[in-house]
């Protein structure tokens, strides 16, 4: 004979009492936010949407086409510029985002943990460099790197962002988190400085890095000013440059969009490969 526990009813009722009452008092949010996420979507809907339709089909006001075509990506891969373009992109994104993450943990980890003179003096002196607007240090930047070679090069293009002001600051704060007695357990145990920040440092920290690197990806993948100033040749230019070129020639709308919807691929991938980890630095907000 078996013996099956079941809730009882009055607790089953008083949690979908609870549930009714918690959904009265917000739905209005709830629908606010429905409303905002459509229109946040709804461009990026467009663009996919003239990106499939065939070429030569009327696309202004957007409507659902008569069929779907993959000619317009297809046209925009086999292109070698564009080819060209997202390579430079991938290669200037991936390159800062490990070398950021390196340096910047390796920071944190020190500003946090570590004791020296003028320890406070030099972190928020090079905090205070996110005041700064990059359009203001542009020229001297510029005038620098082309003093040294680096312009329509990769280094010259990689090297002066990789001082990241910010990406050090939260690293910091979430290092400042971490108990201190794990710390001095490896001491204690012979551990080295660089034993401890790979066994200790960079293993507590990956919902931090995580997070850190789609912020960076992003910001590098996008990036526009800069690639424009550097990249002078399409053996440099990044895609977001290069697409600004493709305006000035005459080119379908269709064609256009199908661009812009490929160089939204990778932005999407990256989130979705590195989504559990953004969820889990979110969740561990404010906990010790």
């Amino acid at each position: 004979m078996t013996i099956t526990a079941s809730r009882p009813v009055t607790e089953v009722r008083a949690v979908r009492a609870a549930r009714r009452r918690w959904w009265r008092g917000r739905w209005p949010l709830a629908a606010l936010l429905a409303v905002l996420s459509v229109l946040t979507v709804s461009p990026f809907v467009a663009m996919f949407i003239v990106a499939l339709s065939p070429a030569g089909r009327p696309t202004v006001p957007v409507r659902w086409p008569d069929s779907l075509t993959l000619d317009n990506i297809t046209r925009v891969l086999e292109s070698s510029g564009f080819v060209t373009w997202t390579i430079n992109s991938l290669i200037y994104a991936l390159v800062s985002v490990v070398i950021i993450l390196l340096t910047s943990s390796m920071a944190g980890y020190a500003f946090a943990k570590k004791r020296f003179p003028g320890r406070e003096a030099m972190f928020w002196t090079f905090l205070a460099t996110m005041m700064v607007p990059f359009q203001a240090t542009l020229i001297p930047t510029f005038v620098l790197v082309n003093s040294l070679g680096g312009v329509d090069t990769f280094w010259g293009l990689i090297v002066p962002t990789l001082a990241n002001s910010q990406a050090v600051f939260l690293m910091r704060q979430f290092i400042l988190g971490l108990p201190d007695e794990l710390f001095d357990a490896a001491k204690v145990d012979g551990a080295s400085e660089w034993r401890v920040y790979w066994t200790i440092v960079v293993p507590l920290t990956k919902p931090i890095l995580a997070t850190l690197g789609v912020f960076v990806f992003l910001w590098h993948w996008n990036d526009f000013l800069w690639p424009l100033v550097v990249g002078q040749s399409d053996a440099t230019r990044t895609l977001t440059v290069g697409l600004t070129t493709l305006r000035t020639e005459e080119l379908q709308l269709s064609m256009l969009m199908a661009s812009a919807a490929v160089s939204v691929l990778p932005c999407l991938l990256v989130f979705f490969l590195l989504q559990r980890y953004l969820v889990n630095s979110i969740a561990m907000t404010g906990l010790k």
